[in-house]
């Protein structure tokens, strides 16, 4: 239990330092509180190996404007793996920590866009470990906050194991 608070502790630290930093890009448009978003989100997917089913969970995202299409993501969450019953059953859980860039194909802010993040994903259960997660993902965000995309979240620790789903947010200027 010990590790699981440390793990949550080192979660909220990391989130709280993007939060309280303010991040300046070289153009003319200087980033101010409207340009912030916080969101969140719904993910749920399949497992891409053998004996994973289901894969569910939740994220806050962070969200900084560095212009009209480029954006800086940062993501804590829960994600919990389903294990088909002929493989033992149950199931496992990570908490994923995520950074990355999300580029938008129009200049508005909002409409289709490509994503990528990486950071780590802690291990709920004992003897999973700290993994390298990933997550490529496709989207479309419009302009009343809402979210959809189309993703793949891989974890890599001793083997892989990943889901491809979707995840529906809706994200809250600041």
């Amino acid at each position: 239990m010990k590790n699981y608070t440390k793990i949550l502790a080192s979660a909220a630290a990391a989130i709280a330092l993007f939060v309280s930093t303010n991040v300046n890009a070289q153009n003319s448009e200087p980033t101010n509180p409207s340009r912030q978003k916080l969101g969140i989100g719904l993910n749920i997917g399949a497992g891409t190996k053998d004996g994973l089913g289901l894969a569910i969970g939740g994220d806050l995202r962070y969200q900084i404007d560095i212009d009209r299409q480029l954006s800086v993501p940062v993501s804590a969450g829960y994600t919990n793996f389903s294990v088909k019953d002929n493989y033992g059953g149950g199931s496992f859980g990570y908490i994923p920590v995520k950074a990355g860039l999300k580029y938008f194909f129009s200049n508005s802010g909002s409409g289709a866009y490509a994503m990528a993040e990486a950071g780590a994903g802690f291990g709920t259960k004992s003897g999973t470990g700290t993994a390298f997660v990933y997550a490529p993902t496709v989207g479309y965000s419009w302009s009343n906050g809402l979210d959809l995309g189309a993703k793949y979240e891989g974890y890599s620790n001793n083997g892989n194991i990943g889901y491809a789903g979707i995840r529906l947010a809706y994200g809250f200027k600041l």
